[in-house]
């Protein structure tokens, strides 16, 4: 038989696997003190009994819509040792030297990202961001690369690499 385990401990448990993932508490226990346990250990709201249940809808869409940010905001950043990217705001960071990257540099960055450590072929490359592969696109994409390993040059672990004849390599170590 599995030992039980109270609401308290089981919110724990959580969030040693998980800090991200939203606890409410939805208790008759109304105690300041239980409350306060609650929140030490780890809940993120607690609502006791009676409760609207309008109240406990809006809770719950607070938590969604913070989620969906924070899943969004990972999406669109990378970090890794002294580097920090975001896509949206087209910014590059190294230990605190920002950059502000063109349209083209960031979408470049993003899919090497998004594909590291894979080999990703020039031709792809091409028709993804430029829509062509045609010899003056791909002098373009030369160029590109260049100021990418410039403002990569001192971020720990991270390097691209030419596969010759073939495409790139976004190596993240």
């Amino acid at each position: 038989m599995l030992p039980k385990i109270d609401g308290f401990e089981c919110a724990e448990h959580i969030r040693q696997k998980d800090n991200n993932i939203p606890i409410l508490f939805l208790t008759a226990k109304s105690l300041e003190a239980d409350k306060l346990e609650g929140f030490r250990r780890g809940g993120d709201d607690y609502i006791t009994k009676p409760f609207s249940f309008q109240e406990l809808l809006c809770r719950i869409e607070v938590f969604l819509k913070r989620s969906v940010k924070k899943h969004e905001e990972a999406e669109n950043s990378f970090r890794k040792n002294n580097l920090f990217f975001h896509y949206t705001n087209l910014r590059l960071t190294i230990d605190s030297e920002e950059i502000a990257l063109t349209q083209k540099e960031a979408a470049l960055l993003q899919l090497f990202i998004t594909r590291k450590n894979n080999l990703i072929k020039r031709e792809e490359i091409l028709n993804l961001l430029w829509g062509d592969d045609d010899y003056f696109m791909g002098r373009s994409l030369d160029v590109f690369i260049s100021r990418l390993r410039k403002y990569l040059e001192n971020a720990d672990g991270i390097k691209i690499q030419n596969h010759h004849g073939v495409g790139f390599k976004f190596v993240v170590e």
